[in-house]
């Protein structure tokens, strides 16, 4: 007598995983580059020295029936980032009329404590202003490092504030936190404009032309004063040959005025 095998039952199965699937977007390069000007500013005692900067903004936007989406990426010249950092994205929900700002992960930004944070804020809500005006804004919620001391929390909470969010604590430490708006309309798109300017292609141009004029009149310049170094040179390489020639002349003259005197 066979023994036949027992019915497989649904607890006695492997549970299948469900692996979510990525976003088509959700890798998308940047398409359009600008160039940003990074004032120079007084020397910060956390983030040290704050010399002018120039660094690149990448932008990529689509248009769907069912999302929408605006990601901004910053690439500094020679200075490599984690992946996590210097990205911003919006997307937008059609289905449910809502807005969402912001990486899951935070905005993390490098250089820190330069105006990009609020400048990034300030592109994602023009885009939204003009596509989605009347759409509501998700809560975000706001990472716990971000408000690592107290002057690190009222700053955040300040450039947020003055975008027109609303920053709401989760609890009595003012540990958890998140942010929104009733409506992307409530919003404001500005940034402080003497710390961050976006430089159009043909200012870059002219200031590169600027530079290297200032460069030639600068190498004309050295070559000068080369060229006047190299006279005083020779004329201090014969004053000395003439001061060697007189020196001898007189200890000739000394020495003979001291012979003629002992005859």
């Amino acid at each position: 007598m066979t023994d036949s095998p027992a019915p497989q039952t649904d607890t006695d199965a492997a549970p299948q995983e469900v692996v979510e699937q990525a976003h088509p977007w959700a890798e998308l390069a940047p398409e359009h580059f600008h160039l940003l000007r990074l004032a120079a500013l007084p020397t910060d005692r956390h983030t040290g020295a704050r010399p002018l900067r120039f660094i690149q903004l990448g932008r990529v936007e689509r248009l769907g029936k069912q999302h929408s989406l605006l990601r901004l990426t910053l690439q500094l010249p020679g200075q490599r980032v984690r992946k996590e950092q210097n990205i911003f994205e919006v997307w937008a929900n059609h289905e449910q009329r809502t807005v969402r700002f912001g990486p899951d992960t935070g905005l993390l930004v490098q250089p820190e404590n330069r105006g990009l944070g609020r400048f990034m804020l300030a592109q994602g809500i023009a885009w939204a202003r003009q596509h989605f005006a009347h759409y509501q804004v998700e809560n975000t919620p706001l990472p716990s490092k971000d408000a690592f001391s107290e002057e690190a929390r009222a700053r955040r909470d300040h450039c947020l504030q003055a975008q027109g969010f609303v920053v709401e604590y989760l609890d009595p430490l003012k540990i958890k936190a998140q942010c929104g708006a009733p409506r992307v309309s409530s919003l404001h798109g500005d940034w402080h404009t003497e710390k961050v300017q976006i430089i159009e292609l043909l200012d870059a141009a002219s200031m590169l032309q600027q530079a290297d004029q200032s460069l030639r009149e600068q190498e004309v310049k050295v070559r000068k004063l080369e060229a006047r170094i190299d006279v005083f040179k020779r004329e201090d390489g014969g004053l000395r040959f003439t001061i060697t020639c007189l020196v001898a002349f007189c200890v000739f003259q000394a020495g003979l005025l001291i012979w003629i005197a002992t005859r």
